[in-house]
């Protein structure tokens, strides 16, 4: 189903794309006093992308621009066992995601399961049974898998080595509350990549940001290693996609 397809997407790659930064280059060493001194931009990122990968948790919540123009914003917390519970919002429209035991529930508005079943036989008698009720998937579904992958999601931040290249060392700053290294890089398209990393405790990413570019967009990181507890929907609140597709057809 295509509008399943895309949330899957989007929950990697949309994600992906907050979290492209996750590499520096070689930058300036700093004076001894100052956070990671004695170690390069380029050593400094890929420890934090190893720490992130590490954490058995995570939250990230920001918006990237998509190339159609729209945005998409995602609100989410992640676990190393794919446990997970957020918010994905897109063109408009607004789904709530949770994942655990083995299965995706999936929450969306009417304006989502209008948009997701335009092209699914049947699709006017679904929409009234669908909106506001948690949709059951099964996690080996295609169509739904890389959904709630927190392993997959860091992994994607540094498929794309080139990007480590050429960042440097910008001072430090806050991120809630949390002391963070500022990486940055001006790309020969004009877009400004920061990268910030936490300078107290493990270097975990605090925040990435693009600017100035045609897709900008923003991610910020935390609440590494807390545990994710998803609730089970009440099965009142809870209907399978699947078998009311199917009977759907039959009427």
């Amino acid at each position: 189903m295509h509008g399943r397809r895309l949330m899957a997407l989007t929950m990697v790659t949309g994600i992906t794309a907050l979290g492209l930064l996750g590499c520096g280059g070689d930058g300036d060493k700093e004076a001894s006093d100052q956070p990671f001194a004695g170690k390069s931009a380029d050593r400094i990122a890929a420890d934090a992308v190893k720490a992130t990968r590490q954490a058995d948790s995570m939250h990230v919540k920001g918006t990237t621009q998509q190339k159609t123009g729209g945005q998409v914003t995602v609100d989410l917390t992640v676990d190393q066992r794919k446990n997970c519970e957020g918010t994905v919002k897109m063109a408009g429209t607004t789904a709530d995601v949770r994942h655990l035991d083995g299965t995706l529930y999936l929450r969306g508005d009417e304006k989502y399961w209008k948009a997701t079943l335009k092209q699914q036989p049947g699709a006017a008698k679904l929409v009234p049974k669908l909106k506001d009720k948690w949709v059951k998937t099964p996690a080996d579904d295609s169509m739904t898998q890389g959904m709630c992958d927190k392993q997959g999601l860091v992994a994607s931040m540094d498929e794309d080595k080139s990007e480590r290249q050429g960042m440097k060392k910008s001072g430090t700053t806050s991120v809630n509350g949390t002391k963070a290294l500022r990486l940055t890089k001006k790309t020969s398209g004009g877009e400004t990549l920061s990268l910030y990393v936490a300078a107290e405790g493990k270097p975990y990413i605090l925040r990435t940001t693009s600017s100035g570019g045609k897709n900008p967009n923003s991610a910020t990181f935390g609440d590494y290693g807390k545990a994710v507890r998803p609730q089970e929907p009440s099965p009142d609140d809870t209907v399978d996609l699947k078998e009311l597709a199917s009977a759907a057809q039959r009427t």
